[in-house]
């Protein structure tokens, strides 16, 4: 009975010896006289929904920050106009070579296949040399003079377009030259001439005039070679260049006047559709790129010069146009006269065009093109 007696205290000591030693997990239920209630749970997700803060409200962003951030998106694309010229630009170019094709076939429609255009050719060319002063003859150039100018304006052409690392621009030069000279040499052979009336020039000179056309093409090259600062003297160097060759030609009577503009203008075309070709390694980096007051002042003056004399040349001929039918000696200087003014005029014209469309195919003003370069801090000395 004593044992018995003693039971319930015994549990206790050993429930309490056996915390104390640490062998048995905490107990998850709290006594509470009779009744025994589970203990509350503790989880990581509960503390975690404690320890977040509130969070403030979402600032709606305003009509100067919508700004911003499109201006942001809009300066960190790449511009377009770093890798090619306006669509505006290209289009352009493409048109003035159509033109210039278009006046090159009228004109040889006009000079070859008409009565009074053959009389007009004959009559120039039997009579510039005694009507027109004789500084004109520019020394009777000769042709391997003609063509050893001609080929250095060309390779010094490629040689600025490779020291400038204008890869781009140096295949456009290439291809142009090529076209050129093809055109030269096939075109001379396919068009005909029919004898409408008596010709004392050699028929072998038939257009277009191949001396003229290296002259002009050559010219036109190192103006679309050299940086924006020498355009402007290149084209008035290809403007004197061609115009002297274009007239001399006329005054040993190796060409007619059809044969000088139709060169100079076959040149200026196909310029014009290089010109349309071009691409980032073909235009001006644009860090360096501005606008050119001088070649804003040579284009100016050449296309007027040009329209000018063009202007001045169809007045005399229509002046002088009745004695054309009959080859009469009083219109000899006046159809001279109008030969001379022709061939500077077109000379003028084209490279003036050419160097108007050349400035802005490769100098479209960008962003980067108008900043530059960002500001740097200045540099201390060093001690």
């Amino acid at each position: 009975m004593t044992q018995h007696e003693s039971a319930p205290e015994d549990e206790p000591r050993a429930n309490g010896s056996a915390n104390a030693s640490g062998g048995s997990a905490p107990s998850d239920s709290v006594t509470t006289g009779d009744a025994t209630t589970p203990a509350a749970q503790w989880t990581p997700l509960e503390e975690r929904r404690e320890s977040q803060p509130t969070s403030a409200p979402t600032a709606v962003p305003t009509a100067e920050d919508q700004l911003s951030a499109q201006i942001d998106a809009s300066l960190a694309q790449p511009d377009p106009l770093a890798l090619r010229p306006r669509t505006s630009s290209v289009v352009l170019c493409v048109v003035f070579g159509v033109v210039f094709l278009a006046v090159a076939a009228a004109v040889y429609w006009l000079g070859v296949h008409t009565v009074d255009g053959q009389s007009y050719e004959d009559l120039v060319i039997m009579n510039f040399a005694d009507t027109m002063p004789a500084w004109l003859s520019f020394g009777n150039l000769k042709s391997g003079l003609v063509i050893g100018v001609s080929l250095a304006f060309g390779a010094a052409a490629m040689l600025v377009a490779a020291a400038r690392k204008r890869w781009w621009l140096l295949g456009q030069l290439a291809v142009f030259a090529a076209v050129a000279f093809a055109a030269a040499k096939l075109l001379k052979p396919l068009l005909p001439r029919p004898l409408l009336v008596h010709v004392e020039s050699s028929v072998n000179n038939s257009a277009p005039s191949g001396h003229t056309m290296l002259a002009a093409a050559a010219g036109l090259m190192l103006l679309a070679a050299v940086p924006r600062s020498w355009r402007a003297c290149a084209a008035v160097l290809s403007t004197v260049f061609t115009s002297i060759v274009g007239v001399s030609v006329i005054y040993d009577r190796w060409h007619r006047p059809v044969d000088v503009v139709m060169s100079v203008c076959i040149a200026g075309a196909c310029m014009m559709l290089a010109l349309a070709c071009t691409r980032a390694s073909g235009m001006d980096r644009t860090g360096s790129r501005m606008s050119s007051p001088s070649v804003q002042i040579a284009a100016t003056a050449l296309i007027t010069l040009g329209l000018c004399a063009i202007a001045y040349g169809a007045y005399v001929l229509w002046q002088v146009f009745p004695g054309l039918q009959y080859a009469s000696a009083w219109a000899a200087p006046g159809a001279c006269a109008a030969a001379t003014a022709m061939v500077v005029g077109f000379a003028g014209l084209v490279n003036g065009m050419v160097l108007m469309m050349r400035q802005i195919t490769a100098a479209p003003l960008t962003r980067l093109g108008l900043i530059g370069e960002p500001p740097a801090p200045p540099r201390k000395a060093a001690a």
